[in-house]
């Protein structure tokens, strides 16, 4: 459980100045890519040599979950609308804690990184998980400041590294990239096909298209509809096509809206929040994602390692992670036709789908392990720390 103080939030090994005491700050952990690449990374992190804590300035959410067996939980008090000028509570906090390095991600960057200064913290550091394109003035400017009191930004993928040397940090010099990485081994373990299409009353020969995600705007979801409604127009008959969303969000009422304007309700499935993301993988015929912007997507790599085809706009990380051998399972962003044309690509055509999805597979494993990006960031964690 998390503390409300933050001495005492779990019962605490005898103090080891041999190990570097690291705070991650992040808004919650709830469903997103960001705080699962967050939990991994504490999860991660070698015992001996690292003593890890999380603060949230929210809440502490799904990702939670467990990981009170190898760190920290704090839950930040409440802040005033003056704590963007002076964050008192959580310099308090900090204080207390006394880290050798606070760790910012998206979203919190430039509180997070004011309060480790006024708090006397040695070193900050910052991954930025992605940025949208183009990114506001205000945000850019925020960012520019906070990137002053950080001694090294991460990047998640050469795009979003492009971005920040170019918009926001000063001196590119440290700006880095640490690729995210998921448990590779994990999600290639079988799901059950038949459960999620008995859920949804289809049979084997229904053709599925599935995408997991967050609900918004950046995601590009009603890109998918549309591109899915110019789909059914041209589809040949014979096996039925659907489509289905795992995930929610506030995009999801006006999305259930555009379906029926489309028509295409019968055939979209918006499953909400799920856990059964291998039975998931294994019911979907095709992975996609119809994103305006991304860092680096964990559920493209998820759905990699599961052994699915990808086909995915071409934004943020998005080419970084399907490399020169998957470029042509790329389609424009805002480009429903060229997104439809491409499903129909490789929909009719099951000997490509088998090939590009064992490709992916293999990709992910060799170059998105989670172990690599943790190793990643304990290489820079030890390169800032003064332990003792």
């Amino acid at each position: 459980m998390p503390s409300d103080t933050p001495a005492g939030s779990r019962p605490q090994p005898a103090a080891d100045q041999r190990r570097l005491k690291i705070v991650q700050v992040v808004q919650n952990l709830n469903y997103g890519g960001m705080e699962r690449v967050l939990a991994d990374i504490v999860s991660g992190l070698d015992q001996a040599r690292f003593e890890p804590h999380v603060l949230v300035l929210q809440y502490l959410g799904r990702f939670a979950e467990g990981l009170e067996r190898v760190a920290g939980l704090h839950v930040a008090p409440s802040m005033t609308r003056w704590s963007m000028l002076h964050p008192a509570a959580l310099i308090r906090w900090l204080r207390t804690l006394a880290p050798h390095i606070v760790h910012t991600h998206s979203g919190v960057w430039y509180k997070a990184s004011l309060a480790a200064r006024g708090a006397g913290v040695p070193r900050v550091i910052h991954t930025e998980h992605g940025r949208h394109v183009p990114d506001p003035w205000s945000a850019r400017l925020m960012d520019r400041r906070a990137s002053r009191r950080t001694d090294w930004v991460v990047a998640v993928s050469e795009a979003v590294a492009a971005q920040l040397r170019s918009r926001v940090v000063a001196d590119s010099r440290r700006v880095v990239v640490i690729p995210n990485g998921i448990a590779t081994a994990q999600f290639a373990q079988a799901g059950d096909r038949h459960r999620l299409r008995r859920e949804l009353g289809v049979d084997e020969r229904c053709l599925v298209i599935g995408s997991i995600g967050r609900l918004e705007p950046v995601k590009g979801y009603d890109v998918m509809l549309d591109a899915f409604a110019a789909l059914r127009r041209r589809w040949p008959g014979g096996n039925d096509v659907l489509l289905v969303l795992a995930g929610d969000g506030s995009e999801r009422a006006a999305l259930q809206a555009r379906a029926a304007r489309l028509d295409i309700s019968a055939s979209v499935r918006l499953l909400g929040w799920r856990d059964d993301v291998h039975d998931l993988h294994a019911g979907f015929d095709l992975f996609t994602i119809a994103s305006r912007s991304e860092g680096m997507s964990i559920s493209l790599l998820e759905a990699m390692a599961a052994g699915l085809c990808p086909l995915v706009t071409n934004v943020g990380g998005n080419a970084e992670v399907l490399g020169p051998e998957l470029r042509e399972l790329l389609v424009p962003s805002e480009d429903p036709a060229a997104l439809a044309a491409a499903w129909h690509r490789l929909l009719t055509d099951p000997a490509r789908r088998g090939e590009a999805a064992r490709a992916a597979q293999k990709r992910a494993r060799e170059r998105f392990d989670v172990a690599q990006m943790v190793r990643q960031y304990e290489r820079l964690y030890e390169g800032l720390g003064e332990p003792g």
